[in-house]
């Protein structure tokens, strides 16, 4: 086997050095997202916020095998988030393929969320690399599945209006 094959199969034997959605990680630009999205809508933010300044949206992605759509947020040319849905009957499979991804979670749970009119059932998974984070939330009965990556304070900015 030749030096190439053995650093490539050593590379694969690892989780990603960071969170990224097929080959596009925290930190790439605008013109990789679109190289490997190309059905993506990019566009400013419609509301000012310090966490990032354009998105790229509907774009079309496969996870696992899984079909989904993804949204980037960028700041500055370089991906500061992205939030990946898909559809929930695919859960065991996605959370497999993560965690070969990403590694061992930080965190995984099931939380019991009451209110007055009806008690939520939540599964949540929770990686941590430095200051990036990932988090897949699922919520029992629902079709939907998220998994949000970020850097820094994202999730606590973006939607603080300036």
């Amino acid at each position: 086997m030749g030096k190439q094959w053995g650093l490539t199969l050593f590379f694969l034997a690892f989780p990603a050095w960071g969170f990224d959605a097929n080959g596009v990680a925290l930190g790439a630009t605008e013109a990789e997202v679109l190289r490997q999205y190309p059905a993506a809508r990019c566009r400013p933010l419609e509301w000012k916020s310090d966490a990032a300044q354009r998105r790229c949206d509907d774009a079309k992605a496969e996870l696992a095998g899984v079909q989904a759509r993804i949204t980037f947020y960028l700041k500055g040319d370089a991906v500061q988030a992205f939030d990946l849905r898909f559809d929930a009957q695919h859960l065991e499979r996605v959370v497999a393929f993560l965690k070969g991804r990403y590694g061992k979670p930080a965190s995984e749970a099931r939380e019991m969320i009451e209110s007055r009119r009806e008690t939520r059932e939540l599964y949540k998974l929770r990686w941590q690399q430095g200051s990036d984070r990932a988090v897949l939330t699922s919520q029992a009965k629902r079709r939907r599945v998220d998994l949000n990556v970020w850097r820094g304070d994202f999730d606590t900015e973006i939607y603080r209006i300036k």
